[in-house]
């Protein structure tokens, strides 16, 4: 097979290819002309970040026929058998799968041999922290006092791993993720020499998708130029990493800020249709509402965005929404993505994030539009009338004409959709009849611990239930009113456990009805309209029998009735 990937032919050759560690090749650079270089490194930091070529790199600068010198030549004999692999002096290993304490010892043991072709002994082990405790003990010797003619340089993803009594005996080194804007340019020069044409959309988005490596970023150039035709676009980019287009995020965010529910799950669909990961997709519009909040914060921060392009749909999205606006949106999705990795339908977790972020606005304005103080005292002193009122009519009763029922609230329609419920409306009037509200109290005071209770016990059914509160209660029944009639249809798929919890919890059995708030408002309002119009009626009555009392008493000539 002639071809070779890009990452391979483009592997860095000198110091100055290695990208974007300049604080490394810099210090290795110096050590090696003022022949003041270490016998052992460790080279730490994230995948495709040029630790073992950089490691391959010094071994050939040391073994160079010019040295010392800050760079290798590349073209004499050393040079060119370390690149091609055909000096035996310079050892590479993969530690996953040489981790034994044989394998150590048999270092151990060849390392006292003088290198042959060159005048250093190079050890290049990847990956160390994959070597077992008894195989690393078994290296300490060796790494502490190593003949002079060798080299080790230990490269790791996970630092932390290797023991603190190997790591003492090392020169440590800490390679770091490289910027976008440091991947972007070397692909510019991979991309000239091989006379693709890439547009600079896409190179961005690619340099988005590498998370800060170049060996990821050069792979996905590789697959997304296989992918595309004649030249390389944003969508071929996309179509290759199951990335989320910026277009679609900015919508995505601009509808649940707008409170579009519709819309903003509808694209949600759209993208799980189309094949879209979800939680990509998640961690995709968390990173979005990050560079946002840092752009709005401060848009001198542009080159630190590690999602978002500073495009003008993007700066007007700046403009429109709030910082705490974002941060709680932030909140709600990593809640969302904690719940979608142990779920087996994470569209649901997804949804439901959705329309929580999208009625933060409107919870807001309800909690800022407060009701006026004097309304509150009028209605206030309305309701204690009534009271006194309705005491007076138990202790002298009157007969009481049947009249006809008030108009019942509008219902909605039943719906073929599998979200659809019916609101049991009887069932709902029957338990305000005998609701007793100690009793509502008693369970508002436990529903803190019943929804902690209830998410240890099933995150789903908690998911279902976690903003709802409860309304009305009799001595077993319990109202709840939810956000949706889609919370509704999804908490009756889990309404045992969510019984069982609250009743372990208040030490009572229950039955939960659930209701959609504004068809609770609408049913409330209705009924405290009927119980005012029946003590209106009764009083009404009690008048009129008093009257009549009068009337045989003193007869219609000497009796006057007035108004008050």
């Amino acid at each position: 097979m002639s071809y070779q990937a890009l990452y391979r032919v483009w592997r860095p050759g000198t110091f100055q290819d290695v990208v974007g560690q300049t604080h490394i090749t810099k210090t290795l650079q110096n050590a090696i002309v003022q022949e003041k270089f270490s016998h052992a490194y460790i080279f730490s930091g994230p995948r495709g970040t040029g630790k073992t070529s950089a490691a391959k790199i010094f071994a050939k600068t040391i073994n160079c026929e010019h040295a010392p010198v800050k760079e290798p030549c590349n073209e004499c004999a050393a040079c060119r058998g370390i690149q091609e692999g055909s000096i035996n002096d310079i050892i590479e290993m993969d530690a996953a799968s040489n981790t034994s304490v044989e394998d150590v010892r048999e270092i151990r043991d060849k390392v006292k041999y003088a290198a042959s072709s060159v005048p250093y002994k190079v050890y290049i082990i990847d990956e160390v922290h994959m070597i077992s405790t008894s195989a690393f003990n078994a290296l300490l010797k060796t790494l502490e006092e190593p003949p002079k003619h060798v080299v080790f340089i230990l490269a790791t993803t996970e630092p932390h791993k290797i023991p603190l009594t190997v790591a003492s005996r090392c020169q440590r080194f800490d390679f770091k993720p490289i910027s976008n804007k440091s991947i972007v340019e070397r692909m510019r020069t991979v991309i000239e020499a091989e006379q693709i044409a890439v547009s600079d959309e896409a190179l961005e988005t690619i340099a988005l998708a590498a998370e800060g490596g170049m060996r990821d970023a050069l792979s996905i150039l590789d697959q997304a130029i296989s992918y595309s035709d004649e030249r390389v676009e944003v969508e071929d980019v996309l179509a290759v990493t199951g990335g989320v287009a910026q277009g679609i995020l900015t919508d995505i965010v601009k509808a649940m800020h707008h409170q579009d529910v519709q819309k903003a799950l509808t694209l949600l669909d759209e993208l799980i249709q189309n094949g879209k990961d979800p939680a990509r997709f998640v961690y995709d519009l968390i990173y979005f509402l990050r560079d946002l909040l840092l752009y709005k914060s401060a848009p001198t921060l542009e080159d630190i965005l590690e999602r978002a392009m500073v495009d003008e749909p993007f700066k007007q999205l700046a403009g429109d929404v709030s910082e705490n606006w974002i941060q709680d949106a932030i909140t709600q999705l990593n809640q969302c993505q904690q719940e979608i990795k142990w779920s087996t339908s994470p569209k649901v977790f997804i949804e439901i994030a959705i329309l929580t972020i999208t009625n933060q606005n409107a919870q807001t304005e309800e909690r800022q539009n407060a009701v006026d103080p004097e309304a509150v005292t009028r209605l206030t002193g309305r309701l204690e009338q009534l009271e006194k009122e309705l005491t007076a009519l138990k202790e002298s009763p009157a007969p009481v004409k049947q009249q006809a029922p008030g108009p019942e609230p509008r219902r909605q329609k039943p719906r073929t959709s599998k979200n659809s419920y019916n609101i049991p409306y009887e069932k709902i009037r029957s338990v305000l009849d005998t609701a007793e509200k100690p009793i509502l109290n008693e369970v508002q005071s436990q529903w803190a611990s019943f929804l902690s209770q209830l998410k240890s016990t099933s995150a789903p059914a908690h998911a279902t239930i976690q903003d709802s509160k409860p309304a009305a209660a009799s001595r077993d029944t319990l109202i709840v009113q939810f956000k949706y009639e889609i919370h509704c249809a999804l908490f009756l798929d889990n309404q045992d456990t969510v019984e069982s919890v609250l009743t372990s919890v208040t030490g009572k059995k229950w039955t939960i009805i659930p209701i959609p708030v504004n068809n609770w408002q609408e049913l409330r309002n209705e009924y405290l309209s009927r119980q005012e119009q029946s003590a209106s009626r009764q009083e009404d009555q009690q008048e009129d029998s008093l009257v009549e009392e009068a009337r045989k008493l003193v007869g219609d000539e000497l009796l006057e009735i007035h108004e008050q």
